[in-house]
């Protein structure tokens, strides 16, 4: 069987957790097992824009890389828009593969993306329509999520950026007695000398510092709202 890599991309952080890669890893897996390759590994490009360059994809440049010193000739992805949203984009990098004389293919069509663009006219229209509807889906969804952003403002909700400490389920407690000892006094240092020594963890499962201490302290204006509560962790 005739060796192969995979190669897989999401845009956002936000989708790093998700389901993305095992579904992009299964069609990869699914195609080359009925073309008759193997995959010998899989590259993920995590979060990087589907307008993103060759030149700026660390996981490409690392598997073109190891393809032209270990004669691996084949590049599977699950979609082309999954490999790029813009068409430009896409022939600059398929343009790239070929210039090495590496072979794209595309899971979901089944298509030598290579040979179509390089080749035959009409197959090369045609996968240039498929970048054109994938920019073009890309645009509307970027214009429908900026439309719904504008009316969540207009709402004076906040629809963008991290959200606050205290804002998550089970942070409303840790707040409020941060904001507590605060107004009895205490530093930042002290508060999180007291947190960790009660094993609550920060938001993202860690240890507590100063300096995140500070910060809520600062997002919170002092914390005047939790005058008078009692400490929880008492």
């Amino acid at each position: 069987m005739s060796k192969a890599y995979g190669y897989m991309r999401c845009s956002g952080k936000g989708q790093i957790l998700g389901d993305t890669w095992d579904r992009q890893a299964e069609d990869i897996r699914r195609f080359a097992a009925e073309e008759g390759f193997t995959v010998e590994r899989l590259f993920a490009e995590e979060a990087v824009p589907g307008k993103t360059e060759a030149e700026d994809r660390e996981a490409f440049q690392e598997m073109v890389y190891l393809m032209c010193a270990n004669g691996v000739k084949t590049v599977i992805v699950e979609s082309l828009d999954r490999f790029a949203r813009e068409y430009r984009v896409q022939e600059q990098l398929v343009i790239y593969l070929a210039a090495k004389k590496l072979t794209l293919y595309s899971a979901n069509t089944g298509e030598n993306v290579t040979e179509a663009m390089m080749a035959d006219p009409m197959r090369r229209a045609l996968v240039q329509i498929q970048g054109i509807f994938a920019e073009l889906d890309k645009n509307l969804t970027i214009n429908k999520l900026r439309k719904a952003r504008a009316r969540i403002r207009s709402r004076g909700e906040r629809c963008e950026g991290r959200k606050p400490f205290g804002a998550r389920p089970g942070e409303e407690a840790i707040l409020a007695e941060i904001l507590n000892l605060r107004r009895l006094g205490w530093t930042p240092a002290g508060i999180a000398q007291t947190l960790n020594q009660k094993q609550v963890p920060t938001r993202y499962q860690r240890r507590w510092h100063a300096g995140t201490v500070a910060k809520i302290l600062r997002n919170q204006n002092g914390g005047e709202s939790t005058l008078g509560n009692p400490p929880i962790f008492a």
